[in-house]
């Protein structure tokens, strides 16, 4: 059929209703959308009984956890919004910007079910409706749409129905979590399904991490759905029999599945518990004084952050697990000056900041950077550069250091991984073409390595300015002759891995990255940042 009109319904304009709203739009571009979020006025009186609600079911956890999230909430009003530029990555998710969108109408209201809203949605004449992050809609709305609506359920079901994401599958010991799109009905989540799709629970999964997956999954399962409503191939199956609904967990259950997963993990003893004590002392009283007269005299000290892998599958020296690289990547986007590469090696940033000046790039080109930490950092607006060895993309070649270390040849990206990823505003640079050794190899072998994986990148990407790190990155791995023949083949930019701050003036030959693996803990990567371990 041809869909040309559709209503989404939500209760939040957050980053993945954002995205979503972008991905149906990219599925059906000439489709016309009326956006509806609600934001209900709560009264004092209401307020009120929901703490008192809260303090019965929660029981005294409640009280420092309120506390807990006034804080953060003053902080965060104290602090204000980032103000961020346009180019940086995930600028087009923004909600001026999706507002700004042909073909969307976007409408606030206090109510999704008075008689304005849904004299407003039936003048509309919406063909297709979704439910995207939505309060549970009464019969009177969700029907309005001729083709029903559509929910979009982070679960499984119908074993998993309610909420929230992830949680009841780790509390129950699921080996899969999943998404769902399914019709809106008058049953929570009981409707007939359209898509659904799982993932495994892995060795090292947390709730945020899955959440994180889930969010992802989410967005390209109502794209698709939307597509098969589209053309007409939609096919809608009832739910079995059974299954179980789920609400909110107390604060006493998710403190549960904390000490839970801490006891099937390496726990952290009285050791890491002293050292996050001195990492706090030296972040909160030895490093501000400094870091401050360096800002004051505008040789801010810049720090490079190098990581390899970001998943929940495995904990080794090069990987970081998928909620701890979101909580570092958090931490700087609210504590730091975040630069890119190509403005480091540019000096095109000043500074002059009383904050750490942060610079994040990744070495390889594994899959999980463009499935996972690229959708991190774009929910975050931080820019990042990509190091790619350009003969392991594409293929299932892998590396031998992985073969070598772990008996196996892991997934990486693709070119077409690549370039969605510089539509979306991340750098791409040189990591050579096979993971080549620049000290310890010919320095024939080491040009033609550097002008045949420069080429690569100008060809497929269109890059102007590429960027070179080394592999391995040890002192050891690169000579001053491999390090001019990068200048010569016309580099923009060498960088190291063997550690160290960039401080005074910035040789963009000699840039020097802190390598981040699972082991630190978000004190001891604070630490790090400020100069700690140098």
């Amino acid at each position: 059929m041809n869909l040309t009109r559709g209503v989404v319904f939500t209760s939040r304009a957050d980053y993945g209703v954002r995205r979503g709203l972008a991905a149906i739009r990219e599925a059906v571009p000439d489709c016309r959308w009326l956006v509806v979020c609600a934001t209900p006025r709560r009264s004092l009186s209401g307020i009120i009984a929901s703490q008192r609600r809260n303090l019965r079911r929660h029981g005294w956890r409640w009280i420092p956890y309120q506390a807990g999230e006034a804080m953060r909430m003053l902080h965060a009003r104290l602090r204000g919004p980032r103000r961020l530029p346009d180019q940086q990555p995930g600028a087009s998710f923004e909600l001026d910007a999706l507002r700004r969108l042909d073909g969307v109408e976007w409408i606030d209201v206090d109510d999704l079910h008075s008689a304005a809203t849904l004299a407003r949605v039936r003048e509309f004449a919406p063909q297709l409706g979704l439910s995207l992050a939505a309060p549970i809609l009464r019969a009177e709305l969700f029907e309005i749409p001729t083709l029903g609506t559509l929910n979009l359920h982070k679960g499984k079901v119908p074993d998993f129905r309610g909420m929230p994401a992830a949680f009841w599958e780790l509390f129950t010991g699921a080996r899969e979590v999943g998404c769902t799109v399914h019709r809106v009905s008058a049953a929570l989540d009981a409707g007939d399904v359209l898509l659904a799709d799982t993932i495994p629970v892995r060795a090292f999964s947390s709730v945020r991490g899955l959440q994180i997956l889930l969010d992802e999954m989410g967005i390209d399962l109502v794209a698709r759905a939307v597509r098969r409503i589209a053309d007409a191939s939609a096919s809608f199956a009832p739910q079995q029999p059974g299954g179980h609904t789920y609400r909110r967990p107390t604060l006493a259950q998710e403190a549960a599945l904390r000490r839970r997963q801490a006891a099937q993990h390496a726990s952290r003893g009285a050791s890491e518990r002293i050292k996050d004590a001195l990492f706090w002392i030296y972040c909160r009283c030895l490093a501000p004084l400094p870091r401050w007269l360096r800002g004051l005299t505008n040789m801010q000290r810049v720090v490079v952050l190098l990581y390899h892998r970001v998943n929940d599958d495995m904990r080794d020296d090069l990987t970081v697990g998928i909620e701890q690289f979101e909580r570092q990547m958090s931490w700087i986007a609210e504590h730091c000056q975040v630069v890119s590469l190509d403005a480091v090696s540019a000096g095109t940033f000043s500074r002059r900041s009383p904050r750490p000046i942060v610079a994040v790039t990744f070495d390889d080109g594994y899959l999980d950077n463009y499935e996972i930490a690229a959708r991190v950092l774009l929910r975050l607006r931080l820019p990042a550069t990509f190091f790619v060895s350009t003969g392991r993309i594409g293929n299932d070649s892998g590396f031998d250091h992985d073969l070598r270390r772990k008996g196996e040849k892991l997934p990486t990206m693709s070119w077409d991984h690549l370039r969605t990823m510089r539509r979306w505003g991340f750098d791409v640079g040189s990591h050579t073409v096979t993971h080549l050794d620049c000290g310890r190899a010919p320095l024939a072998d080491i040009r033609a390595e550097l002008d045949e994986s420069r080429e690569h990148l100008r060809e497929n990407l269109a890059l102007a300015r590429v960027a070179f790190a080394y592999p391995f990155g040890g002192r050891e791995h690169i000579t001053e002759e491999a390090r001019d023949q990068a200048r010569k083949a016309g580099y923009s930019a060498c960088l190291s891995a063997f550690g160290g701050y960039n401080d005074g003036d910035i040789d963009p030959f000699r840039i020097r990255r802190i390598s981040i693996s699972h082991r630190f803990s978000l004190l001891g990567f604070r630490a790090r940042l400020e100069g700690m371990w140098r």
